[in-house]
């Protein structure tokens, strides 16, 4: 390359990504090493596994267009996008058959495979940057987003905060002897209870106050009397916001810490408190003892604190989602039973149920109600209209509580979804047998649901239902497939994005519509196929995986596409809160970096080829 233009192509590689995270040495190196290639309008390079001669291609000027040996649009690209990944990777490896044609000249830089191979050979840091497989880019990238920001105390690892305060004793130890050991030398809160150096139970000071000293027990007694068999325990990797999860989850107050099954310290709600100012994430505990609707409203604040905290801390979705999700079901609870209090006793069995992201576990900022009332076979007229007021004073609670009524009324305050159980069965058994469009929208929010309050029974009956009427009909999968193939993600973006048009989010990317949705149908469609009953997106992925309808590839890329898109809208309601706006799913182009852009495309692509698979297999022959 000759010297008076390798300056030129320095500056440009070092404002994209993932150039401008190398050192410049590194950078200069591989601008010494780019080859330029012009291409007229229409003209075409051939990729195929044969390809002696690979390449990384960046566009410096115009566009491209990649398309399938069928002519099936694979990708749309422009200015700073990147094409040839896959390409290089081991010739036997790589993916077979498409082709890049110009669509307006273009002026293309070519890394030679050989010069990225030697730069992750002496810097393997940056291998992931440069990796064959999406998923793998997408990991990276979801990592990258939060490398340059201060975690704080989020996300450092439990290990690193965790008391060394702990007792260890042995199963058959007395309640006596264990008492003393946790006063002792130790002070500690909690006991480890151990049995052939595995951990097999769990007892704190208040287990001995309310399971020892209250009901006046023989102090001489095995400790395995009073013990929590099986506690949940956390590992001294694991993040802090992690072990913050799992005490929100199973409303615990002291965590084991573990590497490799031995214990090595302690995690209480106390410590994090006390020390570490992390009143807020214990959320729960406040709406738990809060005596009035009115004054669960003024927690909302506190909600919006626990999702910076979560966003800013990188942890995966799974996990925010979960955190979001058990306190929406704190809040939901504790509204069934202030309601109670003030109606009375349910005349007769019931479950409080929920559906949507909240019955996926997967809650975030701009999750609404979607929820439903199963009564017992039992129930009178009279009883029904207890139902219908218990319904109304939840749904309106949450509403003040900062989760929006569902616009659609997919909501137990709506008669239709305030029924006995043989009404939900005969629901499904109709939505199955004949899936039209109107009776797909409505099984599309009740295909996954959760019992939170009241015979948990219930809710389980109707799913069994839902998944037998399932097992034995034809044509309800590819129902659910030619609704999931009918919208596309927008492959062809190249200057900007494929955006709404018209209305108040005119000229913005709807990434809830375009991209997540699109992920969540192909999940449930995957998991159902392979007869799963799980709700969450990644578990339902995993379990197509582990029983055969999906290969491994197809589950890791698809993964990996879910988290990244996710943290960028997550990102995206977070700035709209620090900034005083109404956090939305409707992101204008010009918020996308370079490094999003692409890394978005890659989501995008994996998407469409989801898609094509879940036709392929469910449509055809």
């Amino acid at each position: 390359m000759s010297t008076s233009i390798t300056p030129n192509i320095h500056s440009f590689l070092v404002k994209i990504d993932p150039f401008d995270r190398l050192p410049s040495s590194v950078v200069t190196t591989i601008a010494n090493s780019v080859k330029i290639k012009y291409l007229v309008e229409g003209e075409v390079i051939g990729f195929s596994a044969l390809c002696e001669k690979r390449y990384l291609y960046i566009i410096r000027t115009g566009a491209i267009e990649q398309r399938t040996p069928l002519g099936e649009l694979r990708a749309r690209l422009g200015e700073d996008d990147q094409f040839g990944f896959t390409f290089l990777q081991p010739l036997a490896h790589s993916e077979d058959g498409y082709q890049a044609e110009a669509i307006e000249d273009s002026l293309l830089y070519l890394i030679p495979h050989q010069v990225l191979k030697d730069v992750c050979e002496s810097h393997p840091e940056f291998e992931d940057y440069f990796a064959a497989k999406a998923n793998i880019r997408l990991s990276s990238a979801v990592k990258q987003v939060f490398r340059k920001e201060d975690k704080g105390l989020f996300f450092r690892t439990v290990g690193e905060i965790a008391s060394e305060n702990i007792a260890i004793v042995d199963v058959n130890n007395s309640i006596k002897d264990v008492a003393r050991e946790m006063c002792g030398r130790q002070r500690s809160s909690c006991a480890v209870v151990m049995k052939n150096s595995e951990i097999v139970g769990l007892v704190t000071d208040r287990d001995m106050t309310r399971s020892v000293v209250a009901t006046s027990i023989d102090t001489s007694m095995p400790i395995s009397m009073v013990m929590t068999p099986n506690p949940v325990l956390v590992e001294s990797s694991s993040k802090v916001i992690e072990a913050i999860s799992l005490m929100l989850q199973y409303n615990i107050r002291c965590l084991p810490v573990v590497n490799d099954r031995k214990v090595v310290g302690l995690l209480t709600t106390s410590h994090l408190v006390h020390n570490h100012r992390t009143q807020s994430l214990f959320l729960i505990q406040k709406i738990k003892y809060t005596s009035s609707i009115s004054a669960l409203a003024t927690l909302k604040e506190e909600r919006e604190t626990i999702f910076q905290a979560l966003v800013e801390s990188g942890v995966s979705a799974e996990i925010q989602g979960r955190v979001m999700s058990t306190i929406m079901d704190a809040f939901t609870r504790r509204i069934i039973q202030l309601s109670e209090d003030l109606l009375g006793p349910a005349p007769c069995d019931y479950a409080w149920i929920v559906a949507g992201s909240h019955a996926r576990n997967e809650v975030h900022m701009l999750s609404d109600q979607d929820s439903a009332l199963v009564l017992s076979d039992d129930v009178t007229d009279d009883q029904k209209a207890y139902f219908t007021h218990l319904a109304m004073k939840v749904c309106n609670g949450l509403a003040a509580c900062g989760y929006p009524l569902c616009d659609g009324k997919y909501m137990a305050a709506t008669p239709k979804w305030c029924q006995p159980i043989s009404v939900w069965k005969d629901y499904y058994s109709k939505w199955v047998s004949s899936p039209e469009y109107n009776k797909l929208l409505s099984i599309s929010v009740f295909l996954e649901v959760r019992s939170i309050y009241g015979n948990r029974d219930y809710a389980e009956q109707i799913q069994q239902h839902l998944h037998d009427c399932i097992q034995k009909s034809g044509k309800f999968i590819p129902a659910l497939v030619r609704d999931a193939i009918d919208t596309q993600p927008p492959l062809s973006i190249f200057n900007s994005l494929v955006l709404e048009k018209g209305g108040e989010n005119s000229n913005t990317l709807n990434i809830k519509k375009y991209a997540l949705n699109l992920i969540i149908d192909l999940a449930r469609i995957f998991s159902l196929a392979a007869g799963g009953s799980l709700t969450g997106t990644e578990e339902r992925f995993r379990y197509a995986a582990e029983h055969g309808t999906l290969s491994e590839d197809s589950c890791q890329n698809i993964i990996g596409a879910y988290r990244f898109l996710t943290q960028v809208r997550f990102r995206h309601q977070l700035n709209a809160i620090l900034s005083g706006r109404e956090p939305n799913n409707h992101i204008s182009p010009a918020e996308f970096s370079s490094f999003e852009r692409k890394h978005l495309k890659d989501a995008f692509k994996i998407i469409s080829e989801l898609q094509d698979v879940a036709k392929l297999k469910f449509l055809v022959g």
